[in-house]
Formats: C-alpha cells, sequence, structure tokens
C-alpha cells in the first residue's frame, strides 16, 4: 500500500441531490436498467497511461505533475502499480487498460523488455486477487520509441516489423494471462509524413499481414477476446491508415479479416476524423465491427486531441442510445482515455475527474435508456423507411428486378413521389426531453 491518496475515502452513490464532489449523483453500480446493472452496460475502464504515466507536459512545457514512482526501475513499476490499484478500488472501477510501456520499464533488449512486462503482470493478478477490477484491453506501445518514428508494422525496414511483432505476441499473451476480454492495436505512427518517400501498396500489405499474424496468434493461444482496432486519423503522423471506422472496414475487407477484427471508437478521434461520436458508433455497428469506446472529449477550439474528461451528458447520451439500440457492448467498454489538465496537480483531482466521468456516462445511460423505452425516435425512423417494407421494394433489393423491370413500372404506374419532410428539428427537441 502506498500513502498517495491517503484521507480519500472510497466514492459512494449519494444520489442526485448529494452535495458531495467526491459522490456519485448517479452511478449506482448495481441498479437495474433495461434488465441489467448499470455498471455491466458500462463497463468503465482506468487506463494507466494518462492516470499514471503522463507527467502534465505540452507543447509549450514539461512536466508538471510530481508522482513518486516516476522512474526507470522496477520498484517505481510496483509502486505505480500499488498506486492505480487504491484508485481502482477508491472508484469501484470494474476494469483497467494498459499498454506494456506504461507498466513495466523498457529494457536493454527486447527479452528483458518482456521480461520486465510479465513480472509486472504477475505482480497485477497477485493484486486482482483482492480488486474487483479486471483488464478490459491491453496493448503494447508501437509510437513512443525512436525506433517507430516511421511506423511499426508499416516501417521500410524489415527489422522494426520483426521488433514489433515479438512487442505484440508477449503482450497479446500476458493480456491472456490477465483474463483479459479484447486486445488493442492503436496504429500510433502507421501512416506517412509526406507521399515523397512512401509506397502506400506496400506498407498497406505489410500492414494487413501483420494484423493477420496477430489474429494468428490470438487463435494458436486460445486467446477469447477480441482484437480491436482504433481508428485515427492523424497526429502524430499527417494521415494514418486506420482513418477512421469505414477506412478500417475497407481494410479488414481487403485483407479478409473483417470477421476477425472489431474496432475501439474513441470520442476524440471521431472528431479530428470530422464525425460524431455516435457517427462512428453507428457506422461500426452497420459494418458489423462494433467492439468498444474510448470515452474523452476534445477542446473544440483547440483542434486536437486533448482527451478530456468527458462531461458533455446530451453528446453523450445519444452516442450510448446508438450502443444500446445496436445490443450493447459485448466484450468493450467505456475505458477513459482521459488525462487531467496540467495544472490539476494533486492526487484528489484523478479521483474528481473519473468519478465524474463515470457519473456523466451513468447519467448519460439513464437519459439512453428513456429515450429507447419511449420509442418515438426509433418509431420515426421505421416510419421513415416503411416503404422499402412493400413487396415490390423488397423485389428490387432482393434482386428480382432490373433496371429495366423498374423503369417500366415507373412509367406504367405514372409514379410521381413527393418529398416528405425529415422533421430534424422535432427529433432534435424530442432527444433534449430525455438528457
Amino acid at each position: 500500500m502506498s500513502d498517495f491518496f491517503k484521507g480519500i475515502e472510497p466514492v459512494r452513490y449519494q444520489g442526485p441531490d448529494s452535495t458531495d464532489p467526491l459522490s456519485f449523483r448517479f452511478y449506482d453500480p448495481d441498479r437495474e436498467v433495461l434488465g441489467k446493472r448499470m455498471e455491466d452496460h458500462l463497463r468503465m475502464a482506468v487506463c494507466y497511461w494518462h492516470s499514471f504515466c503522463w507527467p502534465g507536459g505540452d507543447p509549450f512545457g514539461g512536466q508538471t505533475f510530481d508522482r513518486p514512482w516516476f522512474g526507470d526501475a522496477m520498484k517505481d513499476a510496483k509502486l505505480k502499480a500499488d498506486v492505480a490499484f487504491e484508485l481502482f478500488d477508491l472508484l469501484g472501477a470494474p476494469f483497467f487498460t494498459f499498454h506494456d510501456r506504461d507498466i513495466a520499464p523498457e529494457g536493454e533488449s527486447l527479452s528483458e523488455s518482456n521480461r520486465n512486462v510479465r513480472e509486472i503482470a504477475g505482480y497485477f493478478a497477485s493484486k486482482m486477487e483482492t480488486s474487483k477490477t479486471r483488464l478490459l484491453w491491453g496493448t503494447a506501445n508501437l509510437f513512443s520509441n525512436k525506433r517507430y518514428m516511421a511506423g511499426a508494422a508499416t516501417n521500410p525496414d524489415p527489422d522494426v516489423f520483426a521488433y514489433a511483432a515479438g512487442q505484440v505476441k508477449n503482450c497479446l499473451e500476458v493480456t491472456k494471462d490477465l483474463g483479459g476480454a479484447n486486445y488493442v492495436l492503436w496504429g500510433g505512427r502507421e501512416g506517412y509524413e509526406t507521399l515523397l518517400n512512401t509506397d502506400i501498396k506496400r506498407e498497406l500489405d505489410q500492414l494487413g499481414r501483420f494484423l493477420s499474424l496477430v489474429v494468428e496468434h490470438k487463435h494458436k493461444i486460445g486467446f477469447d477476446g477480441t482484437i480491436l482496432i482504433e481508428p485515427k486519423p492523424q497526429e502524430p503522423t499527417r494521415h494514418q491508415y486506420d482513418f477512421d471506422v469505414s477506412a478500417v472496414f475497407a481494410f479488414l475487407q481487403r485483407y479478409g479479416l473483417e470477421k476477425e477484427v472489431k474496432v475501439n471508437i474513441e470520442v476524440g478521434h471521431a472528431v479530428l476524423a470530422g464525425h460524431s461520436f455516435e457517427d462512428e458508433i453507428c457506422a461500426a455497428q452497420a459494418y458489423g465491427i462494433f467492439g468498444s469506446v474510448d470515452a474523452n472529449r476534445n477542446d473544440y477550439q483547440s483542434g486536437w486531441d486533448t482527451d478530456q474528461f468527458p462531461n458533455n451528458v446530451p453528446e453523450l447520451a445519444l452516442a450510448i442510445y446508438y450502443i444500446l439500440k445496436g445490443g450493447g457492448f459485448a466484450t468493450g467498454g467505456f475505458n477513459f482515455d482521459a488525462k487531467l489538465r496540467r495544472q490539476s496537480l494533486d492526487p484528489v483531482d484523478l479521483v474528481h475527474g473519473h468519478a465524474g466521468g463515470m457519473d456523466v456516462c451513468a447519467r448519460a445511460l439513464l437519459g439512453a435508456a428513456a429515450m429507447l423505452e419511449d420509442g418515438s425516435l426509433a418509431s420515426f425512423v421505421d416510419d421513415r423507411y416503411a416503404g422499402w417494407e412493400t413487396p415490390e421494394a423488397k423485389a428490387m433489393l432482393s434482386g428480382q428486378r432490373s433496371l429495366a423491370d423498374i423503369a417500366e413500372r415507373v412509367e406504367r404506374d405514372g409514379l410521381d413521389p413527393k418529398p416528405r419532410s425529415g422533421r430534424q428539428e422535432f427529433l432534435e427537441n424530442l432527444v433534449n426531453r430525455f438528457v
């Protein structure tokens, strides 16, 4: 045990009228919503990297956080783990997430680095024996070290590809050993800065083979979790191959992986791609590749990925509505890929950020469930497309009618369809009744 959170009591549900800043006003883990516990709907996770590794710097200034575990020794990694599980317990968080480089220092060789990761994973396993918190997903950091400056799988140097493969193999196995529900591949530098030195087709083929290798090893070791790709359009590269959900699906189809891999959608990345969070959720559901989400937000004035804790209930409620409408999470959940502001220096700030984010998710869930139970929004959409349920419309889509057949019917029957209002303003007002 550490004394980092000394004097801070566990966060408890106290109801909507609570004025205690370290209480949940809406997140009641055992409350039933649409026949399922709130905790089981949301499956919320604390991320290791922002919460315990980020020093508080930005492009114009360095470290502002003073954490006793900041260092490169294994004793520092174990202290970090102690503090992490203390935060998990304070929040009653059901899950956590990590990169391999978050949890253990990098060694002089890949073998040493992998041993360090496995040692800390063993330390995690011992702590999980007395904690409710489980692993939502693990992932390998294939972007921070300078060896990955030109990508990992897409690197022009095959030795970098091989090194990344060895790193992912280890992390995937560790994730399995810890009972992880998913494994994520975030291609932080799988893209390009300029076309002047880039062969796009070659790099895509390399990336396709790398992902196939990961899927093959998943089956070889008997990992039952889901393999996830996290789309992002840019930053740090000028253009990344996993630009958005649609780009990922096209990539998966090309390499025959659309039945094996799903997506982890981040709010901030969706915005950078020019979409809303719910746009990407619905696209993933339409393609059949919806997996998990990262819950955060961007500062809309900044125009870059600021990774702030979620605090916008109406935006999140609509996203959760579409998640619920699609059947909810299977192996995925809400991961708080969010970091404190660099002026939020105190240990209690970590508790405030997560507790507030959890409460926002809970309040959004209640609004989304109410929308779903009311049924007005779904009924409107069903009615708008009702014409496609007629026998003639179904015949057009099923291949029973040729283009000439369709054109002949229009002329024969004198069809002259009139526009119908989409009633967007009415629907926006309808949503606001619940959020």
